[in-house]
């Protein structure tokens, strides 16, 4: 290993150094301060004469008497079946009090890319339990599904709620969540880690937490740890992980934190004009593969600054995930929990994990014709500000009334609530039977048959005509 005592400057969590011989990118380094304290770090840059190297403790105390040591190998994460149940901080030290992790492996915390043509069409449904999600955005096994949401909203809390929850439908193999906090204040982290302990969630779970007060940096790499142990677990274990990472806008603001220290040209907003590859190498981890029984899906969730969903983070992400939950700040207001508008989010892949077989026969079509009913009755909303609702049809008060209900019988449920897909198939059938049956366009006679005439109490609409 190379030793050098040649600090030139240090610029926020960044130090500078003359080279002397060649530095490989990415090579991990250990750094020795004068009072014998040791950092880690990793290279960032190298140049013909300089080199840059990112400190993840901080570079507070060094000076030029630091030594900076070159181990001429990447950044590597101890990762081992022994993690689960376990809690890591953002650079992989346990904070439970219990010993450190007995290394079945040591894996690059960059990860491989999976091959396009091994990869595995995702095809399996994940179960959260939540309504919104389940019966209209429903989530697959391998998918890299992002919730959307807004300083001051329920994010955490239904990121709580899904990896309490989350499970794949007969499945044999088993099911864990890795759970990622970027930033968090110390509030935060007690709150994750008592729910995590007091419902049992952590079991079949592990927690990285990287704090506010954590250096900056940290929060680059604690996703990154966090998905090479999925992916440890996931095909060597044949072990499905779910991965719930928030605040992916905390990891934004980092990542140009340490751009501006480069004094980079900044991108959009100030972001580095690199951002979007940078994102896309860490949700792209997700996935199957050809052969292995094991899968990696992912929920990042994100702020979006100011409620703005064309910022670069949200903008940027949408283009690389395969959809998006969006949390309403109008529905908390309501007092609806989980506060989920159903209408702009989308999961691109619902359609490949339910139906018959999968989730029910009907869950397509109902899904469909609650989307229709339920953006009709929104429509009719703003027509009633103007006009009244004296003015509307007896169909279109039903509209309204369909609007209503959808969101205080479908999207609302208690934050412990876990609602079987059939239970939220029944509810969505129950809140459509309110409506004319000629105006349930999306769904078939046969299934009308099947299942509305199972609301007995609930009248024959057409017939009222």
């Amino acid at each position: 290993m190379k030793e050098y005592k040649t600090i030139t400057s240090v610029t926020g969590p960044l130090i500078f150094l003359e080279k002397t011989e060649e530095i490989g990118y990415g090579e991990f380094v250990t750094i020795t301060l004068p009072s014998g304290e040791i950092k880690r770090g990793q290279v960032l840059d190298t140049s013909w004469d300089k080199v840059v190297v990112q400190v993840f403790e901080g570079t507070r105390n060094i000076d030029k008497e630091t030594y900076v040591k070159f181990s001429g190998d990447v950044l590597k994460a101890p990762v081992s079946h022994d993690m689960l149940g376990r809690i890591f901080s953002g650079s992989g030290d346990p904070l439970d009090g219990g010993p450190k992790v007995i290394p079945e492996e040591r894996r690059d915390i960059n990860g491989l890319p999976i091959n396009p043509y091994k990869r595995a069409p995702p095809h399996e449904f994940i179960q959260t339990g939540i309504s919104a999600i389940d019966g209209m955005n429903s989530l697959i096994r391998g998918q890299k599904l992002p919730i959307f949401s807004g300083s001051g909203l329920p994010h955490n809390q239904l990121a709580l709620q899904i990896a309490r929850q989350a499970t794949v439908l007969d499945c044999k193999e088993s099911f864990a969540v890795i759970f990622v906090a970027m930033g968090i204040t110390e509030e935060e982290a007690k709150y994750f880690i008592s729910d995590f302990e007091k419902t049992g969630a952590l079991e079949r779970g592990i927690v990285f937490l990287n704090l506010a007060s954590d250096p900056s940096i940290e929060r680059l790499i604690v996703p990154r740890i966090a998905l090479t142990t999925a992916e440890f677990l996931a095909f060597k274990y044949d072990m499905h992980l779910l991965v719930i990472m928030t605040d992916m806008t905390n990891y934004c603001e980092a990542l140009r934190e340490i751009g501006s220290a480069r004094e980079e040209v900044p991108g959009r907003r100030g972001y580095p004009g690199y951002m979007y590859t940078d994102l896309a190498s860490l949700y792209e981890r997700a996935g199957r593969i050809q052969g292995k029984n094991g899968s990696v899906t992912q929920v990042p969730i994100l702020t979006m600054p100011g409620d703005d969903i064309t910022h670069p983070i949200p903008d940027l992400s949408g283009y690389i995930t395969e959809g998006q939950i969006i949390v309403s700040r109008d529905l908390q207001r309501k007092g609806i929990y989980p506060p989920i508008d159903v209408l702009p989010s989308l999961s691109r892949l619902m359609s490949k994990g339910i139906g018959k077989g999968r989730t029910r026969e009907d869950h397509k079509s109902v899904s469909d014709q609650l989307y229709a009913a339920y953006a009709e009755g929104k429509e009719l909303r703003g027509l009633v500000s103007i006009v009244g609702k004296e003015s509307l049809s007896e169909s279109d008060k039903l509209f309204l009334e369909f609007a209503d209900a959808f969101e205080k019988k479908f999207v609302a449920q208690k934050n412990n609530e876990n609602r079987k897909i059939e239970t939220t198939l029944d509810i969505a059938w129950e809140i459509l039977s309110t409506l004319k049956e000629d105006k349930l366009l999306r769904v078939s006679d046969e299934l009308i048959e099947k299942y509305l005439r199972r609301f007995k109490n609930a009248p024959n609409k057409a017939d009222e005509v």
